[in-house]
């Protein structure tokens, strides 16, 4: 969910893999370990400014760390009003354009970020020191090697560790996203009160996760390296006429998902679109189940996601192969 870019998208993933640490600075993998740390220790509240395409938004933070439980409200400050509310990395409630987005989520929380098994896919450097909404940073670059993800640079607080800025940017050098604090007090946590839902933040339904039934039809021929699977589920479609599989896909960094559903009387259409990082490629699959229509959407190069579409198979088929 990219409408809110939401800080621990940086530090709730992981990946699995052995540690490969030739081209990469120790201490940029240090700086990486205390990111990792820093949201389930520090409680903050503050500002920041999201842009994508060239288009801006204003968001306000507040998150705070008590008893071992980690509590946020996101709210859109300009533009559309939008509004979020997590408990433990788990989504609670949203509101505005969101509510179309997110009807039910599984309760999996986030994992945590390893920066040995990182450097399997990222060159990990240090690009310097700078300033920040008044913050010392020190600048962590993380430079892919391969054209199947994005190259990041981290701008994290010397005193806590926290991202206060980020930029995503592709194989030309071409900015795609920038997040980016412009206030932040770590000194006062947030209270009860600024933590509460407003009245228009709706309730998400969580589906437990024992209840969500697992996508075992489906998987890929061909994943980009470093990419493994971290959820699965099998939903009925918004009109309830259709079972989409749906697969979710993590670097570490990057994630994406795959969305697989019967093409249904009018043909699935081929399709590529992408906004600032975040790609969205459909393409139609004759399959053993019939025609099916897989649409891949994350934050991968647009030929990286459509290989991935193109590789869907049932898995009875790849089965006798």
């Amino acid at each position: 969910m990219r409408a809110l870019p939401l800080i621990p998208l940086l530090l709730g993933v992981w990946l699995t893999g052995p540690a490969f640490a030739a081209n990469s600075s120790t201490e940029a993998a240090d700086w990486l370990s205390r990111l990792a740390k820093a949201e389930q220790r520090q409680s903050y509240q503050g500002t920041f400014v999201y842009e994508r395409n060239g288009s801006f938004s204003t968001h306000e933070v507040w998150h705070r760390v008590q008893d071992g439980k980690v509590s946020e409200r996101l709210v859109q400050l300009d533009g559309a009003a939008q509004e979020v509310v997590r408990v433990d990395g788990i989504t609670r409630c949203v509101s505005g354009a969101l509510l179309a987005e997110v009807s039910s989520v599984p309760a999996v929380p986030g994992r945590v970020l390893d920066p040995l098994k990182l450097m399997n896919w990222y060159d990990l450097g240090i690009a310097g020191h700078s300033r920040v909404a008044g913050h010392d940073v020190t600048i962590v670059t993380l430079s892919p090697r391969d054209q199947h993800r994005y190259a990041f640079e981290l701008h994290l607080d010397r005193d806590t560790g926290l991202p206060l800025k980020s930029l995503m940017i592709n194989d030309k050098g071409q900015l795609l996203e920038r997040f980016q604090f412009t206030h932040l007090d770590t000194a006062n946590g947030p209270s009860d009160t600024q933590l509460q839902p407003s009245d228009n933040c709706k309730p998400v339904e969580q589906a437990s996760v024992e209840a969500v039934e697992r996508a075992t039809g489906w998987r890929s021929d061909w994943l980009p390296p470093g990419f493994e699977l971290v959820n699965s589920s099998v939903r009925k479609s918004q009109n309830g006429k259709r079972t989409v599989s749906s697969l979710m896909y993590d670097d570490g960094l990057a994630r994406f998902s795959v969305f697989v559903e019967p093409s249904g009387e009018g043909g699935a259409v081929d399709a590529r679109t992408q906004l600032g990082p975040t790609v969205a490629v459909s393409r139609r699959l004759t399959t053993p189940k019939g025609d099916m229509a897989v649409t891949v959407v994350g934050e991968i190069p647009i030929g990286t996601a459509e290989r991935v579409a193109l590789s869907m198979r049932a898995q009875e088929a790849q089965a006798k192969q």
